[in-house]
C-alpha cells in the first residue's frame, strides 16, 4: 500500500430529471486524478419531476443498469440533492465551541430559518473557517432537507446494492469540479468572473463564480428537452424516439437547417438575456469567461454563436480535462459526453476530501 493517506474507493452518482450519471475517479502515486469509469442511463419523461422521484422502481432499475454497465466493483457512493430541495444558510458562531455545543447552537439557529419542524428534516453543518467580518467568530454553513427527500435518494442507492456515504448538494458538486478547471485558466483564474451555464433537460442554471465565491445563481426554464420536442413534432417521432435519434445523430437531412440552427440561435439568445439580467441586477457589467456544461453544451455551433452574441470568450466544459484515463474509458465517447458529467465528477472528487 502507498504511504500517506489512502482514500477509500467511491463513485459519484448524479441523478437528474433526465438521467443518472456515474463517475469513478482514482489517483496516481503523484496525486493526479485518473478517470477510471463513466456511464449514464436515460430516464423517461416524468420519472423525476422537479427533483421529486415519481417512479421509484424505474429509477432504481436505471441506477442498477448504470452500475452494471460501468463495470465498477465499488459499492460506496456519493449522491447529491437538487438545490431546490435543500435550505442553506451561513451563520456566525463563536470560535472554539466543542462539537456538542456547536450542534446545539446550529439547531437553535436552524429553527429560525427552516419552515418545517426539525423532526421532519435532516440537518447538517460545516465550519467554513474564521469569519471575514467578525473577529473571534467562525462562519458555519447549515444545510437542511426534508427527511423523506433524503430517504428517497438513499433508498435508490440501496435498491441498486450501493452504500451511500455522502449526500452533497448538486450545485456544490459542480462548483468543486469547476474549481479545478478555473485553476487551469491564465493566472490560475484569480479574480476572473466565470459565468457557468449548466444546460439541463428542462432547466438552465447560471452561476457566476469568482475565486471560491458564488456571486450569483439563477435558474431559467429552458433546456435540451425543447430541442427533443421540436424534433418529435417535426418528424412525428415519440418523445423517447426523438431523444434517441438526437443522441445518435440519426436525423433527416434538413434537421440542421430547419431545426438545429434556429434552436442554437434561440438558446444563445437566452444565454445572452440571462447574462444581461445578471448585469442589471448586480454592479458587474462583464464576465471574463462563459462556460457551457450539460449535454446540450456540445451542440454544433453553440459555443461560437454565444461568443458572437455576447462578446465574451465561450468554452465548453470538460470536467476531466488533463486527467489521466483508465483502460476502461473510451476516448471518443468521453469527448462527446464529457460536459454532461460536471456534477457527477464533482461528486466523485469528494472521496479525496474526506
Amino acid at each position: 500500500m502507498l504511504l500517506g493517506r489512502k482514500h477509500p474507493a467511491m463513485i459519484g452518482l448524479d441523478i437528474s430529471s433526465s438521467s443518472v450519471k456515474l463517475v469513478e475517479l482514482g489517483q496516481t502515486a503523484s496525486g493526479d486524478y485518473v478517470l477510471e469509469r463513466f456511464a449514464s442511463e436515460s430516464f423517461e419523461k416524468g420519472w423525476i419531476t422537479d427533483g421529486q422521484i415519481e417512479k421509484f422502481d424505474e429509477v432504481a432499475e436505471a441506477v442498477r443498469r448504470v452500475v452494471s454497465k460501468s463495470g465498477t466493483k465499488t459499492k460506496q457512493v456519493v449522491l447529491a440533492m437538487p438545490q431546490s430541495a435543500v435550505i442553506t444558510k451561513k451563520i456566525m458562531l463563536p470560535a472554539g465551541l466543542r462539537e456538542e455545543e456547536l450542534e446545539l447552537q446550529v439547531e437553535s439557529e436552524a429553527n429560525q430559518y427552516i419552515p418545517f419542524s426539525l423532526d421532519e428534516v435532516s440537518l447538517d453543518f460545516s465550519v467554513i473557517g474564521p469569519s471575514p467580518t467578525s473577529v473571534g467568530d467562525v462562519e458555519v454553513l447549515i444545510a437542511a432537507s426534508r427527511k423523506d427527500r433524503v430517504q428517497d435518494r438513499q433508498g435508490l442507492a440501496e435498491a441498486a446494492g450501493l452504500k451511500p456515504v455522502v449526500l452533497d448538494i448538486e450545485s456544490h458538486a459542480s462548483r468543486l469540479a469547476m474549481g479545478r478547471l478555473i485553476e487551469s485558466l491564465p493566472n490560475e483564474g484569480k479574480d476572473a468572473l466565470v459565468a457557468l451555464f449548466e444546460i439541463g433537460a428542462d432547466t438552465t442554471s447560471l452561476k457566476v463564480l469568482r475565486d471560491d465565491e458564488m456571486l450569483y445563481d439563477r435558474d431559467q426554464a429552458f433546456g435540451g428537452s425543447q430541442l427533443t420536442q421540436l424534433i418529435s413534432r417535426q418528424y412525428g417521432f415519440s418523445y423517447e424516439e426523438a431523444e434517441q435519434k438526437k443522441l445518435s445523430a440519426e436525423l433527416p437531412e434538413d434537421y440542421e437547417s430547419s431545426i438545429l440552427a434556429p434552436f442554437v440561435d434561440s438558446l444563445s439568445q437566452e444565454i445572452g438575456r440571462a447574462l444581461q439580467y445578471f448585469f442589471t441586477s448586480t454592479p458587474h457589467h462583464k464576465v471574463h469567461y462563459v462556460m457551457l456544461a450539460g449535454g446540450t453544451a456540445t451542440l454544433p455551433g453553440l459555443k461560437d454563436r454565444v461568443t458572437e452574441l455576447t462578446g465574451f470568450a465561450s468554452m465548453v466544459v470538460n470536467p476531466f480535462e488533463s486527467m489521466k484515463l483508465g483502460s476502461a474509458v473510451r476516448e471518443s465517447k468521453l469527448r462527446r459526453e464529457a460536459p454532461s458529467y460536471l456534477t457527477a465528477c464533482g461528486l466523485a472528487m469528494r472521496r479525496f476530501l474526506l
